[in-house]
């Protein structure tokens, strides 16, 4: 039986002969990067994924560590982290399995066939099951944006190259939605603002009859007050100084008009 150094240099070496693009960091066997191509026939193919392979002491009897270094949309596999959720890899690892059974078979098999029962991103498992082709098209669209195979070529410590770029196209999408967010308060508090004005209209225009009705009735006492017991004025110089009281008012009114 080898020694697990020795099964490690083996593995390693067999890698790095292979047609995969593998990158030691600090010329490290037990932790590099691979440039893993999606499968073909499959909504990945076309992207290119970074990914980080660390071997523990013990391999081949303790499974290596792997995730992926650009984004990806899939349920198994952490947006945010890349880590994966392979059973293969996390429960029922044997030391008969290798590095090219992870590259050749494992990944490959994932994500032709996701689990969307064991997810680790709830969104991508969630729109899988929901509705398929509005999957396979956020995929795509993934592939395009993170997985372009000359960013990933041109960066050698497995980020974007243009990471930047991809930020700043993320800050534009929170920008739109702040903006969308900001237009719908706005139209929001017009809204309240014309409610606000409708209620202080009807207010004032029920102040202005309540003090119409009172002078009115007044006006009406006045007259009642100065006839006689007979019905009629009893002083016609009473009757003239009424009508001049009447005509200063309605001028007074019309100058508010004005």
């Amino acid at each position: 039986m080898s020694s697990p150094k020795r099964r490690i240099e083996t593995d390693v070496m067999k890698l790095l002969m292979s047609d995969y693009e593998v990158t030691l960091i600090n010329d490290n066997m037990q932790e590099f990067f691979v440039n893993f191509m999606g499968p073909k026939d499959s909504p990945y193919e076309g992207g290119m994924w970074k990914i980080h392979v660390e071997l523990p002491d013990q391999y081949p009897y303790k499974s290596p560590s792997i995730g992926f270094q650009n984004k990806i949309f899939h349920p198994n596999i952490d947006e945010a982290s890349g880590s994966v959720c392979l059973d293969v890899i996390n429960q029922t690892w044997s030391p008969m399995f290798d590095m090219f059974n992870i590259f050749e078979e494992f990944i490959p098999q994932l994500l032709n066939y996701p689990n969307a029962s064991d997810p680790l991103n709830g969104d991508a498992s969630s729109l899988y099951l929901r509705d398929k082709s509005k999957y396979l098209e956020k995929v795509k669209t993934y592939v395009k944006r993170y997985a372009n195979p000359d960013d990933v070529r041109n960066n050698h410590n497995g980020n974007y190259k243009n990471k930047d770029d991809i930020n700043d196209n993320e800050k534009d999408d929170d920008v739109d939605d702040e903006e969308l967010s900001s237009v719908d308060a706005t139209s929001d508090d017009d809204d309240d603002d014309d409610e606000d004005e409708d209620e202080d209209e009807e207010e004032e225009q029920e102040e202005e009859e309540e003090e119409d009705g009172p002078n009115q009735d007044s006006d009406n006492d006045y007259r009642e007050n100065m006839k006689g017991d007979d019905g009629d004025y009893d002083d016609l110089n009473d009757l003239d100084e009424l009508e001049d009281e009447e005509e200063d008012e309605d001028e007074v009114a019309g100058r508010m008009d004005l």
